[in-house]
Order: C-alpha cells, then sequence, then structure tokens
C-alpha cells in the first residue's frame, strides 16, 4: 500500500455499517484514500512554492501545521482534561485584510495538508482571495490523547462536541490573525463533514455565514434500507452503464449465494470466493456475505476513482456464465485489483479489531466512527427490504449486535440516540439558512440528504450521474458535463454570499 498519509478525511463516509468489516470495502477505501492523496499531491504540486513549516510571530502567512488545545468537554468546564486538535492554514491566496475564510471542516478520519492544498474549495479560494483553514475532526487522526480510545473516553466524542471544537477554533483563528466582521467565514464539508457543515451555519450563524454541504447525511436513521435501494438503482442506470439485466443478475447471484448457504454447502463457498478460514457460524457468514456486497456498495458510492458500475456491470451481464460464476469472477477480479490472495471473513477478529484501544494518527478511525454509530447516527446498510438484491442475512439484528459487543450500547439505546439526533438538529428540515446541499444522484448516501431547495435560502444541488463528494474533488479535464456545470453553480452561490456579507457589513 505504500506510506503515504491518508487525505481527504472529510469525505470518507461513510464508512459502510459497524458490522461490514468485511475487508472487500475497508481493501477499496483505502485505495480510493490513496488515489485521492497521489491526485490532491500532483494538483498542489502546481503550486509547490508552498512548504509546511511551524507558526511564529508574524509569520502567519504560509502553509502551516500546528495544534491548539481544546477543552475535552466543552460542556462541563470543570473538567480541566484537554487535547491537542491539529490544523492547517494556507493563506497563499488571501486578500488581505478583509479577503474570506473558507473553513474545511475534518470527519471520520485524519486530515492532511492537502487539504488546504488541493480540492473545489482550494480552486475556488484561488478566485475569491480566501483564506484557507482545516481543522481535524477529534479523537480522528492525530488530534487525540493516547487513551483516547478507551471506553470511559469516547464519551466525549460526538458532533455537539466537534461543533463547539469548530467554535473555539474560530475564535482562536479570529483573535491570532486579527480577523474582523469583514472576513466572511464558509464552511465547507463531504459526507459526516457535510453534515457538520451545515450544522455549524445552523448552530452557530453568528460565526459561519454560509456552507457547502456535500453528500450530506443529515437525517440518521438506525435501519437505512435506503442505501442498498440506491446501490440496485445505479446498477440499472444506463448513464453510469448500468442496465436492468446488471441489476437482475446481481439479484440472481445473491440468490444462489443464499441457496447454498442454506443448504449447507459452505466449504464450496469458501473456496469459490477465497475466504482465509472454513465459513462456519451465522456471524461468519453473515460477514462473508455482507463482504461480497461490499463490493457492489463501494463501487457504486466511489464509482470512477477506481472502479465503475460500468466495468462491473460488464463482468455481471457476460451471458455465457450464469449469475452465481459470474459473482465468482467478479470477486476474483476485486481481489486481485487489492493484491489480496484471500478475504478474512472472522466476525471474532473484526470485533477484536473494533476493541483495540491503540491509537492510529492516520486513515480512517473504525473504532471512534463505529462509537458515533451505535450513538448518534445509526446508518446500518440492511437487507431486509424486499427490493434488496443482496443478501438476506446482511440484518438489522447482524449490525446492532456490534453496538453491544464492542460499547455495550443495546438496539434501544442506538434508537433514542439516533432520535435525539434528529430532533437536535431538524433531521432533513433543519430550517437553517445560507447552505447549499449538494448531492450526486447515484451516491447511495443522497436518500439521507437534501434534495429540494427548503427555503429561498436553503437550496439543493443533485448532480446527474455523479457519486460521494464528487463535487469536492479537484477539477480533471474527465469530468462529466452534469459535474463541471454544478461547479459552476457552486462558486456562483458562493460569489453571491460574499457580495451579500459585503453589503450586510456595509449597512451595519
Amino acid at each position: 500500500m505504500g506510506a503515504l498519509k491518508l487525505s481527504f478525511g472529510a469525505c470518507l463516509l461513510l464508512l459502510l455499517s459497524v458490522a461490514q468489516a468485511g475487508r472487500h470495502f475497508q481493501l477499496y477505501r483505502q485505495y480510493v484514500l490513496q488515489q485521492r492523496e497521489e491526485r490532491a499531491m500532483k494538483d498542489a504540486s502546481l503550486h509547490s512554492d508552498l512548504l509546511p513549516r511551524r507558526p511564529v510571530l508574524g509569520s502567519w502567512h504560509r502553509l502551516i501545521e500546528s495544534t491548539l488545545r481544546q477543552p475535552l468537554d466543552h460542556f462541563n468546564r470543570q473538567n480541566p482534561a484537554t487535547f491537542n486538535q491539529r490544523f492547517w492554514i494556507n493563506a497563499k491566496y488571501w486578500r488581505r485584510p478583509d479577503g474570506p475564510v473558507f473553513l474545511f471542516i475534518g470527519g471520520e478520519g485524519s486530515l492532511s495538508k492537502y487539504d488546504v492544498l488541493s480540492g473545489h474549495h482550494v480552486e475556488l479560494a484561488r478566485k475569491l482571495g480566501a483564506l484557507l483553514l482545516a481543522l481535524e475532526h477529534r479523537f480522528y487522526g492525530a488530534s487525540i490523547n493516547p487513551d483516547g480510545l478507551q471506553g470511559q473516553n469516547l464519551m466525549f466524542l460526538s458532533s455537539q462536541q466537534a461543533l463547539a471544537d469548530l467554535a473555539s477554533f474560530h475564535m482562536f483563528i479570529t483573535q491570532k490573525l486579527h480577523l474582523t466582521q469583514n472576513n466572511t467565514w464558509i464552511g465547507f464539508g463531504g459526507s459526516y463533514p457535510g453534515a457538520l457543515a451545515a450544522w455549524f451555519r445552523l448552530k452557530f450563524p453568528h460565526l459561519v455565514f454560509a456552507a457547502v454541504a456535500s453528500s450530506a447525511p443529515v437525517r440518521a436513521q438506525m435501519d437505512f434500507t435506503g442505501y442498498n435501494k440506491v446501490v440496485a438503482e445505479s446498477l440499472s442506470n444506463p448513464v453510469i452503464g448500468g442496465s436492468k439485466e446488471c441489476r437482475d443478475g446481481v439479484a440472481e447471484a445473491f440468490s444462489s449465494v443464499d441457496s447454498l448457504i442454506q443448504t449447507g454447502q459452505l466449504e464450496k463457498l469458501a473456496k469459490d470466493f477465497r475466504s482465509c478460514e472454513p465459513l462456519s457460524g451465522s456471524a461468519n457468514i453473515s460477514n462473508f456475505v455482507s463482504g461480497l456486497a461490499d463490493i457492489f456498495m463501494s463501487l457504486v458510492q466511489y464509482n470512477g476513482e477506481l472502479g465503475s458500475v460500468e466495468k462491473l456491470c460488464r463482468i455481471m451481464t457476460n451471458r455465457t456464465v450464469s449469475p452465481y460464476q459470474r459473482l465468482v469472477a467478479l470477486n476474483d477480479n476485486f481481489l486481485d485489483g487489492m493484491t489480496v490472495g484471500c478475504v478474512n471473513n472472522c466476525y471474532k477478529c473484526s470485533m477484536e479489531e473494533l476493541r483495540n484501544t491503540t491509537v492510529n494518527m492516520w486513515g480512517v478511525g473504525e473504532r471512534q466512527w463505529v462509537f458515533q454509530q451505535c450513538t448518534e447516527f445509526g446508518y446500518f446498510q440492511t437487507c431486509e427490504d424486499s427490493s434488496c438484491i443482496f443478501s438476506r442475512l446482511i440484518d438489522l439484528q447482524y449490525m446492532a449486535d456490534v453496538c453491544v459487543e464492542v460499547f455495550n450500547i443495546a438496539q434501544d439505546r442506538i434508537q433514542e440516540g439516533v432520535g435525539f439526533t434528529n430532533e437536535y438538529y431538524g433531521a432533513d428540515h433543519p430550517k437553517a439558512s445560507r447552505v447549499l446541499f449538494v448531492n450526486g444522484d447515484i451516491d447511495p448516501w443522497h436518500s439521507l440528504s437534501i434534495l429540494k431547495n427548503q427555503s429561498s435560502s436553503e437550496l439543493a444541488l443533485v448532480i446527474n450521474g455523479t457519486a460521494h463528494c464528487a463535487d469536492m474533488l479537484p477539477s480533471s479535464f474527465t469530468d462529466p458535463l452534469p459535474l463541471v456545470q454544478a461547479r459552476k453553480f457552486i462558486d456562483a452561490q458562493v460569489s453571491e454570499w460574499l457580495e451579500l456579507a459585503q453589503k450586510m457589513t456595509g449597512d451595519l
């Protein structure tokens, strides 16, 4: 895999469901992140005069990586515990002294300097003279204490604490750089951080003037059946190379797998799908079928980044072999592409990994994100709905059991947490203002976002044929026309907000 320190932590989401520690999606996600990092490095190399350096008095004009000491609990000042939260500043394009501030919000993985060097928000900063900031999410990346993953400390990991971190960071930067009300703040985020961007505007409208929320699942949902509905629809979508024949072939293949499970032909399945160990026990079998479904989920969610629906459907519509044999071939193709010999379907091993409290400062925070799913969001992508094309063994009980086993959080408490999140933020009717929700229509997460204008200032943009957070990536000559047009719309909206802010400031 190489030693690249993975970036674009603000758009990783969303790891598939908690129990889907089947290795397919983990492998694919790591490869996607690596490719995004390499793409960001190439994009940033065009502006290679920026070198990271430590901040000293008077040197806040270059690319800086530093940390801010934050309270571990913003809501109990009697608790003296703190942690160091990592951030980056890129002031190269900043039109002093009144230029805007673009805040890139971190999420369920580490950030890096490339989050202020590459991406659509950086391209926009060049045009509009903005100061670029990126703040890593608490408990992810390097923004965590050595004991942060232990159970007693995870209680301080929540979206509410994360928003308070953003408010504290706003005050810190304002004081450090002597910002004024003339410096208009706009938040940017994708996936879970997209939701955070919208919620930051909702809860702290006096601090952030507007927000662009990309692929933002603002509606928490425990039993997220809509995810696999969109996957099935995307496999049928001719715009991206899908077809009804492809969708039906996938459904028939998984039906064959379920039949073999029911008739006890587990040795054949283990051999055909390159399981590292024999398949036995309901949990291991559920892990196995979940891993197979991961292939389709990941290729749809990140369509065009390392693989595509079009290539997948070529395999799944090969009429010279049965649908089951097509699935075997697709799995082989996937594993060979990831340079993996076999797949570990051990459920117990997955749980042991999630219980591991060793802090890793790079990549995705698996244990942390599962905790947030169990306490705030749910997002369990089940397959019990009659329209689901995968295995019926991917059910809610299988998903929710992980929360019990790893964190001792019962299913009714998960639902309570989901309910509170929706009440606290307003779900898909947040009643915010000056927020632009951007979604791709083949992204499975768009079904939990906002797809229609809620008001004249709470806007929605749906991009035909694009996937998860596609609008946030650096522009490319290969971008489809709808994506190009969407970025122009985003640019125009941000420019309009800045003009409005300038007018409002002038009227004071």
